[in-house]
């Protein structure tokens, strides 16, 4: 959410509460009762209901009794923003160029909360199994470009939320110590680039930059994504910093 105060006579309440039914719905919950949904939102569960048939009227939810689920035309909502948005549509022609240098799938990301969110993405002529789906979220600490975008952001802010998180291990080699993770992204912020490796997939190698507007604000992380094979850290840097660095400056330039 903004930072910025809204007046509150500007503040619509009702709005607030129905995106909060639709956010509720996760992988762990796929269907909702009322009852649950109330829970998951803090609502009676009698508001959690009316909204969630009003959902079902609009078309947004389907419901089996009392168990709704989301429908295809909560797509359209999410879609909206890469049919709108300028960075993404401005950066793919760039992601396209790394992806003919270096030969592997090149990402734009941003932060939202906590998650890193990929925007936009190029992929390869060749099968892999590294890749991330465009929309796809992922906790920031687990990808370079999570990283790279977290050493953007004021150290206070970011230990204090170390001190909250739960940590989730996706692989054996996922970071899980605050300390640990917190020394790996002011590494990057002082370095200007993130290396992650097997922290969300096992064999697979991240290296970030970011990607700063004309004021030199960070907005954003530019990312590939490779398999580690016999190529090391230095090698896999050799190949691709460079490449990803240039970029980032050819697209300040345009923004």
């Amino acid at each position: 959410m903004s930072e910025e105060p809204l007046n509150r006579r500007d503040w619509i309440a009702g709005l607030e509460k129905g995106l909060a039914i639709l956010e509720a719905f996760d992988n762990d919950h796929p269907r909702l009762t009322p009852t649950q949904a109330a829970q998951l939102t803090g609502l009676t569960r009698t508001a959690a209901r009316r909204y969630l048939l009003t959902l079902e009227h609009l078309g947004y939810t389907t419901s089996e009794g009392t168990l709704f689920s989301l429908t295809p035309r909560v797509l359209k909502v999410g879609w909206s923003y890469f049919d709108s948005a300028r960075l993404p549509r401005a950066v793919q022609p760039f992601l396209q160029q790394i992806t003919a240098a270096v030969g592997e799938a090149a990402y734009l990301s941003v932060l939202d909360d906590w998650e890193l969110v990929f925007i936009s993405r190029t992929s390869t002529s060749r099968v892999m199994s590294t890749g991330f789906v465009l929309g796809a979220r992922v906790p920031a600490p687990l990808a370079s470009a999570g990283v790279m975008m977290l050493a953007s952001l004021p150290e206070e802010n970011v230990r204090n939320w170390l001190e909250t998180v739960v940590l989730t291990p996706y692989t054996p080699y996922t970071i899980l110590q605050h300390d640990r993770l917190l020394q790996d992204i002011r590494k990057a912020g002082a370095q200007g680039y993130a290396v992650v490796e097997q922290q969300l997939q096992i064999g697979v190698r991240g290296v970030a930059v970011p990607l700063r507007d004309r004021h030199g604000r960070v907005i954003a992380a530019l990312s590939v994504n490779m398999q580690i094979g016999d190529e090391t850290a230095e090698q896999a840097l050799g190949r691709v910093l460079n490449v990803l660095q240039d970029t980032a400056l050819s697209i300040m330039r345009v923004l």
